[in-house]
């Protein structure tokens, strides 16, 4: 950052506990507070694209609710992830319930007013529908994207109850559409249903390998990242978090539960390895407050998007600039 736009960083105050006053996520500034951000946190408090059951459209707010305890120092990177960037909240994306084309379409609009000012998102969903116009903005000024979607489910389906908007067609959409760089993109964590094998094909012709949940039990982290880094290259990426990865002993707060998925730990392993890729947007959907219990789901988001906007802001500048 320079002189120009100075950072500012979480709201510290002696006055004012970390419990108390308004939840921006992490106690970040609003994004009308600054004059320009590196990153922002958006909420999309949308769910009409769900198939089983509803609730995304409250998760933006028990996101922010559990994301106030986030501290500013990052101990793997040993960076201070707002300090070395901009980042604010840019509150919610004004959205509708009633028809998901309108709403892909209003998503699309707004992520774009901030891709073109040189904003990286990270958007706190919400169903995995929003992932498609966010994946639209981002390749509008990154070029053809490769993806690291992070979930029990492909999310490559076609149509369903003769939608073809909906919460398992964004990536299948994306790839038609031209945003995804089809040698680059990888599942990972993937356990869900399949109706028939020839899904499995059609998530290949949409660019995908899979990294199955049960590699967990059997490979390092380690191996498992160099996989993802290998497979996604130099390419500008985009990381898709299903916060329905975790097994629901770890996230019961989401819509399409599935078992045998992973621990937060072993999300995190993963995500820490990817430091030194070019994230240019990123996402956490699919948290169902209704379906939660103590905050666990809550917490697992908002951490993992504290995982993200590390990643980001780490992309975004040098390695000589990071403080230690």
């Amino acid at each position: 950052m320079d002189a120009e736009h100075p950072v500012i960083g979480q709201r510290e105050t002696s006055d004012l506990p970390r419990y108390a006053g308004i939840a921006t996520f992490a106690l970040l500034p609003r994004a009308e507070d600054v004059a320009h951000a590196d990153i922002a946190v958006v909420g999309i408090a949308f769910d009409s694209g769900t198939s089983f059951r509803p609730g995304a459209r409250f998760g933006p707010a028990h996101i922010r609710e559990n994301s106030r305890q986030l501290h500013p120092y990052h101990q793997f990177h040993r960076s201070f992830p707002f300090r070395d960037a901009q980042v604010v909240d840019a509150g919610d994306f004004g959205v509708g319930p009633y028809d998901i084309e309108a709403a892909v379409a209003a998503i699309d609009q707004q992520a774009r007013a901030l891709a073109d000012a040189g904003t990286r998102i990270v958007a706190l969903g919400g169903d995995h529908t929003i992932a498609l116009p966010l994946l639209r903005a981002a390749a509008a000024q990154h070029g053809p994207l490769a993806v690291i979607h992070f979930d029990a489910h492909l999310d490559t389906w076609d149509v369903l109850h003769g939608a073809t908007l909906w919460h398992g067609s964004p990536f299948r959409r994306a790839a038609e559409e031209g945003l995804l760089d089809l040698d680059h993109c990888q599942h990972v964590g993937t356990r869900g249903g399949v109706y028939d094998p020839s899904e499995l094909d059609d998530d290949r012709r949409a660019g995908f390998e899979i990294i199955r949940s049960e590699e967990f039990a059997e490979r390092t982290a380690d191996s498992i990242a160099e996989q993802i880094v290998r497979r996604v290259g130099d390419a500008p990426v985009y990381i898709s978090v299903d916060i329905d990865v975790l097994d629901p002993a770890h996230a019961p707060g989401t819509g399409t539960p599935e078992v045998a998925g992973l621990s937060t730990r072993e999300l995190f392993a993963v995500l820490r390895r990817l430091r030194g890729l070019d994230i240019v947007g990123a996402d956490v959907v699919e948290m169902a407050p209704a379906y939660d219990h103590a905050g666990v789901t809550g917490l697992a988001a908002a951490h993992t998007a504290w995982e993200l906007l590390s990643l980001i802001s780490l992309a975004m500048i040098t390695p000589d600039t990071t403080t230690e």
